[in-house]
């Protein structure tokens, strides 16, 4: 690429020189847009992308109680007893430590009635605590969702699984997504009737480990029956990344 721009620059200079300073300052802006035109002509620029597949190792579950009663204090002390009682079953019983275990929201609130008569009333209060755990044996979640159930949990919503160490899998997929590269930057070569040469410059994307939602809404006391018990199937998710690729054209 150097040895065509050279002579080009010779011959504007040349140009330069014959017909006068005037015309220096134009000429000179057109060897710029040369240069420019000659670098788009000689590198071609690809998106390579990379993705595996792989088993998550974790799971984040969202286990709430709620409760009702006729005045917040009492709402919010007989939610906080239940509460107790789960946070006891998984550190107890399912040995999760405290960090694994965090409050996500919280709120006691009033229930409202409404006729015509009397307009709107408060009828009750509610409390709701929901827990987010973070749970690491994957074949157990289900058993751990009935404990949780059976302790007084009646808010369990869906369950989150994820990798909890995505860079281990950084590596594979950015040599996927260079191959992608390479495949997609010589087909274009081929077509154009040239050779690929260097890589010019490399610029990636995020790492990316979409996380996969199960279903397990359970209804209040559905744990108890001995008969049945949760299921839950964490599949697979896909971590991915993309690169950004320019190449040389001969």
């Amino acid at each position: 690429m150097n040895k065509w721009i050279k002579p080009v620059g010779s011959v504007l200079i040349a140009g330069a020189m014959l017909v006068g300073g005037a015309g220096v300052s134009g000429i000179a802006g057109s060897s710029v847009a040369y240069a420019d035109q000659a670098s788009d002509r000689n590198m071609v620029s690809v998106v390579g992308k990379g993705e595996i597949s792989v088993k998550p190792d974790i799971a984040y579950l969202s286990i709430g109680v709620d409760t009702q009663a006729d005045t917040a204090q009492s709402a919010q002390k007989a939610n906080a007893e239940k509460i107790q009682k789960i946070n006891d079953v998984l550190k107890n019983t399912w040995k999760i430590e405290d960090k694994d275990i965090k409050s996500v929201s919280f709120y006691v609130q009033p229930n409202y009635t409404y006729n015509d008569k009397e307009g709107q009333k408060v009828k009750g209060y509610t409390a709701h605590h929901t827990l987010q755990v973070s749970y690491r044996d994957l074949s157990k979640v289900g058993k751990l969702l009935d404990d949780a159930s059976t302790a007084g949990a009646n808010n369990i919503d869906n369950i989150t699984f994820s990798v909890e160490n995505r860079d281990q899998y950084e590596e594979q997929v950015i040599q996927k997504a260079m191959a992608n590269a390479d495949l997609k930057a010589g087909s274009i070569a081929k077509a154009a009737k040239r050779q690929l040469g260097l890589v010019l410059s490399v610029s990636q994307g995020d790492v990316s480990s979409p996380v996969v939602f199960a279903e397990a809404k359970m209804a209040a006391g559905a744990a108890n029956d001995a008969a049945s018990s949760t299921a839950v199937a964490p599949g697979e998710i896909k971590v991915s990344t993309q690169l950004s690729v320019q190449y040389e054209l001969k």
